[in-house]
């Protein structure tokens, strides 16, 4: 069984204590552009009927939620999460959902995914890669639980490339996001944020890091002036 790094263990009982105001403060610090966002990743998946979808961080099922609105109903949809605060949220969130059905959540690290080779048609990840402490591991069993043919779709935070748009940017970023964060959740947990994203490697790095994990046909499209990517690849 996988165990947690240290820094892993700080960052899953950060998540865990933010969980309460998460999609508030996702919906109020991005203005809503984080919905739109998930929309177009989703939109990524191309998974058949009767299919599978695992979705990795799941966090409180924005995205297993999107999956469900987007494909037929007979396809299943898993999410994972380290974060047993994060999975409450989202199990109570989904429970509420048209789609409870169809989206079962359980509590993994990306590191160790509790599912057999080949299980899934698709895998998706939304602002969740750069929390993974070990990324090659952590891609390498998101190639691992794919069927032969299948896509991983990445979203992620990125640095837009403008100089102009990227002071702008850097300044709400560093400056004023913490401060707003700190008057709803942990003011800390929100100065990790940025950090965290400009600790994420360049586009073209993070591609390179995907194939050398196994994954074929890797591109990536930037969203917003490139404050966030998606990245897809094919097993």
């Amino acid at each position: 069984m996988y165990k947690l790094t240290g820094k892993g263990e700080q960052i899953q009982k950060m998540f865990s204590t933010i969980a309460p105001r998460y999609d508030f403060l996702n919906r109020l610090l991005s203005l809503g552009i984080d919905r739109r966002w998930r929309r177009v990743a989703v939109r990524q998946i191309q998974c058949p009927p009767n299919g599978r979808v695992l979705d990795v961080a799941t966090g409180t099922g924005d995205v297993a939620l999107e999956i469900a609105a987007q494909t037929p109903e007979n396809v299943a949809i898993t999410g994972i999460d380290f974060s047993a605060g994060m999975v409450e949220h989202g199990r109570t969130k989904i429970e509420s959902s048209p789609h409870r059905a169809r989206i079962s959540l359980q509590i993994a690290p990306c590191e160790d995914i509790p599912f057999p080779d080949d299980t899934f048609d698709a895998v998706t990840i939304a602002f969740g890669i750069r929390n993974v402490v070990d990324r090659e591991l952590g891609l390498r069993e998101m190639r691992r639980v794919l069927k032969p043919g299948g896509r991983v779709v990445i979203l992620e935070f990125s640095t837009p490339r403008s100089r102009l748009f990227r002071a702008a940017y850097n300044f709400y970023f560093h400056r004023m996001l913490p401060r707003i964060a700190g008057m709803f959740s942990q003011e800390s947990a929100y100065r990790y944020l940025p950090e965290s994203v400009m600790e994420f490697p360049p586009q073209e790095e993070f591609e390179s890091l995907m194939t050398k994990a196994g994954f074929r046909a890797v591109t990536h499209r930037d969203l917003t002036f490139g404050i966030s990517t998606i990245y897809v690849g094919r097993k």
